[in-house]
């Protein structure tokens, strides 16, 4: 089926892949064939729990890297969060890997995280690309059906204006959107138990009591002292200077973001038992126990 189809075909007929329908603004946002997309392989990703491979066959692969370029009738073959595979007859291989095969016949593949600068011209070592479909990158990907990705701005275009035409959107290997819907319990799920303050739209902090990161650390020098309280709150003293800087800080993984009282935001990094930040390397040296 195309956009040149004649009218008078029947729109219930069965497909194995949703199409791009003429647009109406009216519409429900989602079109009536989506929920028809592969939604047995849907089922088998979000219960794979034995780390099986997932291949995403017969597509048509934008993969923004220089080297490889555009290819017709591939693959993408990615295992958890990371792409192992690109190109075509990986499928020869997908019964001997016990892989979840996804057939995206009419479908173009393209980046979900898009390299602006190198779209620019901008990049001028394949080194330097990023988010590119490349063996060894993060599987951060778009599935949707040819008509509506000429390129990789016309995919995107389409993720950011059109999302109910997306067959598939998925992210570090989870697929997020499929059939132009949300994905059951997605990991940017809004209610997901993510709590605010009331009237600032600013996540909470959670209770820190205990954790090993609360406490005071100062850096080498003795110039910054930043303390860390079980409340998610911050207090620096800067060369003796008192309550230089305030705010709120959250921490996830090895990852400290700072709200200052003042409105700006900052981040630092846990490395082993140092925290770095802003160009400082502290060390605890009172940890807060209460």
């Amino acid at each position: 089926m195309s956009s040149t189809d004649t009218p008078n075909q029947n729109p219930k007929a069965p497909s194995n892949h949703p199409e791009a329908p003429d647009h109406n603004p009216e519409a429900p946002d989602h079109h009536p064939e989506a929920p028809s997309w592969n939604p047995e392989a849907l089922d088998e990703i979000l219960s794979n729990d034995e780390g099986r491979p997932v291949l995403f066959t017969n597509a048509r692969i934008l993969t923004m890297d220089p080297l490889i370029g555009t290819m017709t009738g591939a693959d993408l073959l990615f295992v958890g969060s990371l792409i192992v595979g690109v190109g075509p007859a990986i499928v020869t291989a997908a019964q001997d890997d016990n892989a979840i095969v996804v057939d995206c016949v009419g479908m173009t593949i393209a980046p979900a995280v898009v390299d602006t600068v190198a779209l620019a011209g901008g990049r001028a070592q394949r080194s330097e690309y990023v988010a590119t479909l490349t063996p060894g990158n993060v599987s951060d990907f778009l599935v949707l059906p040819d008509a509506l990705a000429s390129g990789v701005p016309d995919a995107v275009a389409t993720a950011l204006t059109r999302p109910e035409q997306i067959c598939a959107l998925v992210a570090a290997g989870r697929p997020v959107l499929w059939a132009g819907v949300d994905v059951p319990g997605r990991a940017t799920d809004p209610g997901t138990g993510i709590q605010v303050i009331p009237g600032t739209g600013i996540p909470a902090a959670p209770d820190l009591t205990g954790t090993p990161r609360v406490g005071v650390w100062i850096d080498r020098n003795d110039f910054l002292h930043q303390e860390l309280t079980a409340d998610g709150r911050y207090d620096e003293t800067r060369g003796g200077r008192p309550h230089a800087y305030q705010g709120r800080y959250w921490i996830d993984g090895d990852r400290i973001d700072y709200l200052d009282d003042l409105g700006f935001w900052a981040y630092g990094e846990f490395q082993g038992d140092e925290l770095h930040h802003a160009g400082y390397v502290m060390k605890l040296t009172q940890r807060d126990l209460t």
